[in-house]
């Protein structure tokens, strides 16, 4: 079986991302998982460079002649946090594709060989974002030193949470370093181990993550109601809405790999490993599409 490694961000939203208060975690931890490197990092492209030693032309000088559309592709992927969103979301799309075709009870074998492909397509898509993740420390280490124990948080049930969180996503990083190196040879230790104790630690954050919204979700509710009760001005109102709305996501998001990861343990754990191919594409995919839809368009160009 492909696996698809993950990580708790796409799990997890970038450093910037979660400064602005954005909601949220991508993925699973893994060689069967999928992203966390969703944090703010700087853009590898910005001092890219030809293999002759020129620079390399910038994909957005002339983006304005395909239109809005076109150049916010271009700013997107131009960022390593939008990129690895877009990554994810074809990861995991391709596994969609790929479970179901390589299920079909077609006759037509060349069905059965696109859905292989696009399997493997998508495993080497996830091996490249566990790579990438690599380099994902040291902005998590920022992240949970800015935050320290939340002094600005109104709410005491929020803040510790989001301690917590921020524990289970930093000891992440380095268990599935050490599994990737196992996975490649670099250090003399048996992987699947490693694997198993960041993949519970992904579940862990996408736990605490899930509680986090439900309780956000409480407090929004109770200022919704005093807004109504004092008639404030509609544009304050309109603005806890959209809060509620963006937590729900956050909430099905969260859902939606949790489900992954519990997959991804051992056998015997709830439902572990009884997830086909393509219901494992289909929970990434929508927890990546959401990923998309509440990154803020100004925040591309981070």
């Amino acid at each position: 079986m492909l696996l698809i490694a993950r990580s708790p961000s796409d799990w997890r939203l970038s450093v910037m991302e979660r400064a602005q208060g954005v909601s949220g975690l991508d993925e699973r931890p893994g060689r069967a998982r999928e992203t966390h490197a969703g944090r703010a990092a700087p853009n590898p492209g910005e001092h890219a460079h030809t293999h002759a030693g020129r620079a390399a032309p910038n994909p957005g000088e002339h983006a304005h002649t395909q239109g809005p559309r076109m150049e916010e592709l271009v700013r997107l992927l131009e960022t390593y946090r939008g990129r690895d969103k877009v990554i994810r979301t074809a990861c995991y799309g391709a596994q969609l594709v790929g479970g179901v075709l390589s299920r079909s009870p077609s006759p037509d074998a060349s069905f059965g060989h696109v859905g292989r492909s696009l399997l493997l397509f998508s495993a080497q898509l996830s091996h490249c974002r566990t790579v990438l993740r690599l380099f994902d420390d040291l902005s998590m280490l920022a992240y949970s030193q800015s935050y320290g124990l939340g002094a600005t948080e109104e709410d005491s049930c929020v803040r510790w949470l989001s301690v917590l969180t921020n524990a289970a996503d930093q000891l992440y990083y380095p268990c599935e370093h050490v599994a990737w190196a196992a996975d490649a040879r670099l250090v003399p230790v048996r992987s699947d181990r490693w694997w198993t104790l960041s993949t519970a630690l992904w579940g862990t954050s996408l736990l605490l993550g899930i509680l986090k919204s439900l309780r956000v979700l409480v407090l929004l509710k109770k200022k919704l109601k005093k807004c109504s009760r004092s008639e404030e001005d509609r544009s304050r109102v309109t603005d806890l809405r959209r809060q509620v709305q963006s937590e729900l996501l956050s909430l099905l998001s969260s859902a939606a790999d949790l489900s992954n990861a519990v997959h991804w343990m051992p056998e015997g754990f709830l439902w572990a490993g009884r997830f086909p191919v393509w219901t494992v594409g289909l929970m990434g995919t929508i927890s990546s599409v959401i990923g998309l839809i509440q990154m803020p368009s100004g925040q591309s160009d981070a």
